[in-house]
Order: C-alpha cells, then structure tokens, then sequence
C-alpha cells in the first residue's frame, strides 16, 4: 500500500467504504475483499423506490457530483431522492492498486488484475441490493466512463433501471478512441520512474503524469475551446499557466497504477459482449426511458458515435449539450453547462415510465 495524501477525506469529504466481499472477475481475476467509496445524498423512502445512482468517470470520483450536480438546486435534488455515487474499482478510493492491503495486499500495484466495466456494475448491483435493499432505479447517469457504467446497467439489469441518462459516453468504446487512450497509458508507462508499476511514490513518475495531463489538453478539450481562449474564464491568464496550476496538479496528484487500472476497462467497454458482439441486440435490452447525451465539441465521444448508438436504443431520445470546452465540459468549466444538464434530467425524471 502507497501513502497518498490525494485519496482522503480531507480532499474529498465525506463517503463511507462499504465491503461486498469477494468479486470474481470477467477476465478470471479475483478481488478478495471489493471496498467500494459511497457517498449518499438525501434520504431513502420507506419503500426504497426513490434511488438514483450515480458513477463516475476517468480520474473522477464522487466529490465532482457532490460539487457541481447534485443539490436542492439542481435536477439531483436530494430533498425528492436518495442518490448514491459510487466510485468505481481502480479510481483510488474503491479498492484500488495503491491501496489494496489486508485481504487484498495480494493483488496491490501491479499485480491488480484487469477489470471491466461490467465487475464495476456487478458490484454496484450487489451494493444497492444487499447494503440499502434497493431493487429498482428511478434514474442510472454518468458521464464518459460513468455513461459506459450506464449503459451497462441498462443492458444487464434492464428491469432495475427505469430511466437512463448516459452523458458524453459509449456502450462500445470506439477503435480511435482506443488509440487514445492507448496514448494516455503509454505517458505512464513509457517514465522510467514507473518501474513497471512497482514505484514507491506516485511523484516518482511525475513527468509521466505531466506528459498525461497534456494529452488531456488537447485531446479533453476542444481546438475551439483553445481558439477562443475560453481557459481565460476560469482565471488564468496564459495556456500555460492553465497547465501549471490546472491540468497538471489535477494528474499529478494521482497513482498511476489507478489511472492505468480505469484506462484499460474504459479501452474495453462493450455491452455487445453480452450479445455475442451483436451491439443493436444488446441495446434492444433497454427498457428504460434513455437520454442519449452527447456534447457538441467532444473529441472523445463525438455526437455521431452517440447518435448510432442511440438510434438502437428502443424509445430513446438523442439530447445534445452545447459546450466549446469538449469532453471536460463535464466538470462543469462552462457558465452553461450544468443548466442545460439540469434541464434535460428534469425532463426525464419527469417523464412516466
């Protein structure tokens, strides 16, 4: 186990870990002892019938939600539901690479078997069935690898989820997209201080996570978002300086072996598995009230790649969000952003399933 001061609850407030046991993998590993980070907002009806679940993205974890969506004002009112945010295996909070111990000393840093998107909602089914009794969703969302984790719900579990909300995200995770993030992993991995993932200390590969962070610069953000010099709202005054005191901390604050560990699974997202790579069979599945979500100017999940997806998806509706900063828009940068996110969720909550 790695000290990192990054995955605590000074830095990310309140959340318990839940235990669900042993988690047997899809690729043939084994999680001993599967912790999970949950954070809860609002509380649950005496018929257990008004949840929300909530999962996370790439690098993300709970407290994005808590900060930027969730709240009286917001779509995700927790005075009307109880929604739970639960960070997925590998993102440093859940059990992870750095911090697997005890049970799971076994399996810590490079040793962590591979996970996919598919053992995360496994997980999080036996979670909100065996921790809260919580059978049915009104509304399963998240954002880019969360919208992986949604479809996937919506596939598996279709008679659990009632509506679904897969924001800026694929059910089957694009060859080019794959390239990308191919990329991502080999900044990590290609820094001599990764001692092929046997490190001591995260800084140790500090120049990979830089190198990480600007492929999250210009891949992450749009060439209109650079143009127009839209960094300009958050503060800073050159590009530069948005590197330095921005994008850079953000990753550099992280455990490689973690970000590695959701970089694999995001790479291998596909709910066609469970229809012998049939990909409109698996999104037949889907009984939930869907809003595709796309946003304008990513360059990760573009509009088009959601929009063949969502024409598979039976009564589905294809709802794209404006936003010059791309694929991190999702962190809620934009003045406009979280209105129009708030709008499109109000509308499908308040739809009749």
């Amino acid at each position: 186990m790695i000290e990192n001061s990054y995955y605590t609850h000074e830095h990310h407030g309140e959340y318990e870990l839940v235990s669900i046991g042993e988690l047997q993998l899809e690729e043939g590993g084994v999680i001993p002892d599967c912790e999970l980070a949950v954070a809860t907002f609002g509380t649950l009806n005496a018929a257990r019938d008004n949840a929300i679940f909530v999962s996370t993205w790439y690098s993300g974890t709970h407290q994005i939600w808590r900060d930027a969506y969730i709240g009286p004002d917001h779509a995700l009112d927790p005075t009307k539901y109880f929604i739970v945010v639960v960070d997925q295996i590998g993102n440093g909070l859940s059990t992870s690479p750095h911090n697997a111990t005890g049970a799971n000393a076994g399996i810590a840093m490079s040793k962590f078997p591979h996970v996919r998107i598919g053992d995360d909602v496994v997980a999080q089914e036996r979670l909100l069935r065996e921790h809260f009794g919580i059978e049915t969703l009104q509304l399963v969302t998240g954002g880019s690898m969360g919208a992986q984790q949604t479809y996937e719900w919506a596939v598996r579990f279709p008679e659990k989820v009632k509506r679904a909300a897969p924001i800026a995200g694929t059910a089957q995770n694009t060859p080019h997209d794959f390239l990308f993030t191919k990329a991502l992993i080999d900044t990590i991995t290609c820094d001599p201080g990764f001692a092929g993932g046997e490190y001591s200390s995260h800084e140790q590969v500090v120049d990979g996570l830089k190198r990480h962070a600007g492929i999250w610069a210009v891949v992450g953000f749009s060439t209109e978002y650079f143009k127009t010099e839209a960094w300009r709202s958050l503060g800073f005054e050159t590009v530069e300086q948005f590197m330095e005191q921005f994008l850079e901390p953000y990753f550099t604050a992280m455990d490689p072996n973690d970000l590695l560990t959701m970089a694999w699974k995001w790479q291998r997202g596909d709910v066609a598995r469970h229809t012998g790579g049939d990909l409109a069979a698996a999104l037949g599945r889907i009984s939930a009230k869907t809003f595709v979500t796309p946003i304008d100017e990513d360059m990760f999940f573009p509009v088009r790649d959601c929009a063949a997806e969502q024409a598979l998806v039976p009564g589905s509706e294809l709802r794209v969000i404006n936003d010059v900063a791309g694929h991190l828009g999702l962190f809620g940068v934009s003045a406009g952003y979280m209105p129009q996110v708030d709008a499109l969720l109000s509308e499908l909550l308040a739809t009749p399933v």
